[in-house]
């Protein structure tokens, strides 16, 4: 259907393949391998909170290195009206010739914090203490990054006290440590990988709440040791996050802080002359793949989440509209509980569809609209089409689904593991135009609202 998770089919052979904690693991660590040209390292420290002194907490401090500084780099940040410190510093840095090294922190996502020197100067502190631990010159090749407590400040000191320990951290053969060492309420690391033209491309990302991107993802990082030149690549990267992360919804909330960067070290020769297109096109090809198996993985992962909800929206005038539609029923609180319940009460999936419709397509006569769910017509002719056997159909569809709760699947490593691929899929078919979107969700939990309540302690 053109959006991007074209790929689900092939991603749900390989969920299925998992099957457990130990089949889960053994592809994260058969997928980890860093492409040429970068290293990873990780560090921790004890800490309390400046706004509460009280609270023992833990920071995680995970870095990513080149072995020499690239030209090709690219981000998409959060649109967010009140943005990060790192992502403000990221925008600047952008114009930068080159980029080295990217330091990540979890806990605390430095956002209009009450610091003395102001959050953009905390972060900077952090990028040019790096640089001179690892013998790099100048703080503009360190890219900053920051994820958690929004309003708190960062304990700037004790992290540059860590920094030297993460430089000596550094190791070139995994990225699972820096998918571990990023995670914040993450019940398990996200991690992907794939193979083309000779190169490797790595990507690993966190997220698991807060989640509606208008950009990119929570924090996500693509690492490949492909040559791909800087112009393609930053006109590419916004494509890829388009169809991928924008087409996912945990809970309908924005973060502050969404950053998705995409490094280049150039181990790895791209084809030239009449075949440098097509190669920039496979290239494209396996960025979205990844990019999209990582989102599939984020919801999967969500806060609480117990069922996917995988909506297709078809026969819209614009693909925008399509999307906006599909996300209206994902972010449906009132369906997103039923589905939590097992609870078919499909006409939340109308009223969803109908209250988006009316303001992105007003003019548009869906007098040809038809609902499916799990390929059975719910809704067709300006009529919903229900009895006793579809009710009980639909409610063991919506049991099939059904996830156990992350804490019951703890397994190898200590991390949950995703325990199959079934979704509740819906179909909207509007018969008003040629254009679609594929937008995946998930259900409201009790459980989801117990990680943020209690989110800050």
């Amino acid at each position: 259907i053109g959006m991007g998770f074209a790929g689900f089919a092939a991603l749900s052979l390989a969920l299925a393949s998992e099957g457990s904690a130990g089949g889960h693991m053994s592809r994260l660590r058969a997928e980890s391998k860093l492409p040429r040209g970068f290293s990873i390292g990780t560090t921790g420290f004890g800490f309390a909170p400046a706004e509460k002194p009280s609270m023992k907490a833990k920071m995680n401090l995970t870095l990513i290195a080149l072995d020499r500084p690239t030209d090709s780099f690219a981000a998409v940040f959060t649109r967010n009206a009140f943005p990060g410190a790192p992502v403000i510093v990221g925008k600047s840095r952008m114009s930068a010739e080159r980029i080295q090294a990217v330091v990540v922190n979890n806990k605390i996502s430095n956002v209009c914090a009450g610091s003395p020197n102001g959050p953009v100067a905390d972060s900077e502190r952090v990028c040019a203490e790096l640089a001179t631990a690892l013998g790099l010159g100048a703080a503009e090749l360190v890219l900053p990054c920051s994820t958690g407590i929004i309003g708190w400040r960062l304990p700037v000191g004790e992290m540059c006290a860590a920094l030297p320990a993460l430089a000596a951290a550094r190791q070139s053969e995994s990225a699972l440590p820096a998918a571990t060492g990023i995670m914040t309420t993450d019940a398990y690391p996200k991690l992907r990988a794939e193979e083309v033209l000779g190169g490797r491309i790595v990507a690993f990302a966190k997220g698991a709440g807060m989640i509606e991107p208008n950009m990119a993802t929570m924090l996500a990082y693509v690492l490949t040791d492909l040559a791909v030149p800087r112009a393609a690549l930053r006109e590419m990267l916004p494509r890829v996050a388009a169809v991928s992360f924008n087409c996912i919804s945990v809970d309908g909330d924005q973060s502050t802080s969404d950053t998705l960067i995409a490094l280049a070290s150039g181990k790895v020769p791209m084809p030239t002359g009449a075949a440098a297109e097509a190669a920039l096109a496979e290239v494209e090809a396996a960025l979205t793949r990844v990019c999209t198996a990582l989102a599939t993985d984020i919801v999967r992962n969500g806060e609480g989440v117990r069922h996917i909800i995988d909506v297709t929206v078809t026969g819209a005038p614009t693909a925008a509209a399509a999307r906006a539609i599909g996300k209206a029923v994902v972010n449906s609180n009132l369906f997103k509980c039923a589905v939590a319940g097992n609870d078919p009460n499909v006409g939340r999936i109308l009223a969803a569809v109908g209250s988006c419709a009316g303001v992105v397509i007003p003019d548009a006569k869906l007098d040809n609209a038809k609902v499916s769910m799990g390929g059975r017509v719910l809704f067709a002719d300006g009529r919903f089409q229900l009895d006793g056997d579809t009710e009980d159909a639909l409610y063991a569809y919506f049991k099939q689904a059904e996830m156990p709760k992350h804490a019951d699947t703890v397994g190898e490593e200590g991390f949950p593991f995703p325990p199959h691929e079934r979704a509740v899929e819906i179909l909207v078919e509007l018969g008003v135009g040629s254009e679609s979107a594929r937008v995946l969700g998930a259900d409201l939990t009790g459980e989801y609202v117990e990680i943020n309540a209690d989110y800050r302690s």
